[in-house]
């Protein structure tokens, strides 16, 4: 009995013990989810900042890898800038921009580095303001003074540019091919980019003569689609309608008078310079002669041109060998009648010997 009462006992030890184990596993396990949650937040807050278009970049050789890296005194004036995004971090959106760069060095998203090249080369003033090569700087920590920071995960590729990678090479042999397209694909072709090209000259001129009018008359800056000819800008903002708050200082209106005699001058000096009707119709007939020789060329027109050059040819050969012989033909009759009369003339005078 008493064996039975202590083994009893061991195992309600023992269940004490598992039990508080595995309370203790829980309230171990509990704690890494979070910290993976905010690994999560401070990825996408990450990428968010890195795919942003405000903060200036370069790129450079560090350890021979090629990193994408910013300043650090451009990472607090964009984060002045944007406060919004400090929202991503959820909980974490009060800290400082330090603390939030440190944040970001601990999780290994980002890594201070440090110029190679530390003395200014012959020739120059003062240090390169994005060097070319970098080198790990060995104090991890977050400065405004001279530190760069290089990104050190790598962006995600969306499904369209895996695509276009794959579409580009299709589209170049396309282009390549265009001469054996059939005449009716030649024509949607061609006047589709003509129709896009319009388009676009069309828009860019309404859209300057709109921030002239409005500049001249209003003193006032209007460019509609202000971000049609930005080189970094998503399609969405490619293609945004309506433009900015003016924020500037109106220009002056002796600038806007002068710009207006300007702008008169040279509407009368186009106007006076214009091409007549004769000029317009040669130069229409000549643009209208080589889109036609682009648009009707074929592999099938091509021979059919060689086959008749070579007959051409042909032709010719057989006419200069047929007038040859002739030639020949008269000269050896003509040879045969001299022969002949000069015969009839010795008999003759032979004749009016004997006689």
């Amino acid at each position: 009995m008493k064996k039975s009462g202590a083994a009893e006992k061991k195992k309600a030890r023992r269940s004490s013990a598992a039990v508080q184990n595995g309370t203790r596993d829980h309230s171990s396990l509990a704690p890494p989810k979070k910290q993976a949650a905010k690994k999560d937040v401070f990825q996408l807050f990450a990428e968010k900042v890195r795919d942003h278009k405000d903060l200036e970049s370069r790129w450079a050789i560090l350890q021979e890898t090629r990193v994408e890296y910013f300043r650090g005194k451009d990472f607090v004036s964009f984060m002045k800038n944007h406060p919004e995004l400090k929202d991503i971090l959820e909980s974490d959106r009060n800290l400082e921009t330090e603390d939030i760069a440190n944040s970001l060095l601990q999780k290994n998203l980002l890594v201070r580095c440090d110029r190679v090249v530390k003395t200014v080369r012959p020739g120059k003033k003062k240090l390169s303001t994005w060097p070319a090569h970098l080198e790990i700087f060995p104090e991890q920590a977050f400065s405004e003074n001279d530190a760069f920071f290089a990104w050190t995960f790598v962006t995600r590729r969306p499904l369209w540019e895996i695509l276009l990678s794959f579409f580009w090479p299709v589209l170049t042999l396309a282009i390549c091919l265009f001469p054996v397209y059939p005449h009716r694909c030649k024509l949607i072709i061609l006047y589709s980019c003509a129709g896009v090209l319009l388009l676009i000259l069309t828009i860019l001129l309404l859209r300057a003569a709109i921030f002239g009018s409005a500049w001249i008359i209003l003193g006032k800056r209007l460019w509609f689609f202000p971000n049609i000819l930005a080189e970094e800008a998503t399609l969405r903002e490619l293609f945004r309608f309506w433009p900015k708050k003016d924020e500037e200082a109106r220009p002056k209106w002796t600038a806007r008078l002068f710009y207006a005699v300007v702008a008169v001058l040279v509407i009368l000096l186009l106007k006076h310079h214009a091409p007549d009707e004769a000029a317009r119709a040669r130069y229409q007939k000549r643009m209208s002669n080589i889109i036609d020789d682009v648009l009707e060329w074929s592999p099938s027109l091509a021979l059919s041109g060689m086959m008749e050059k070579q007959t051409v040819v042909n032709a010719t050969e057989s006419n200069d060998n047929s007038t040859e012989s002739k030639e020949t033909s008269e000269t050896v009759f003509s040879a045969d009648e001299t022969g002949s009369l000069e015969e009839t003339d010795q008999q003759h005078n032979i004749n009016n010997t004997v006689g």
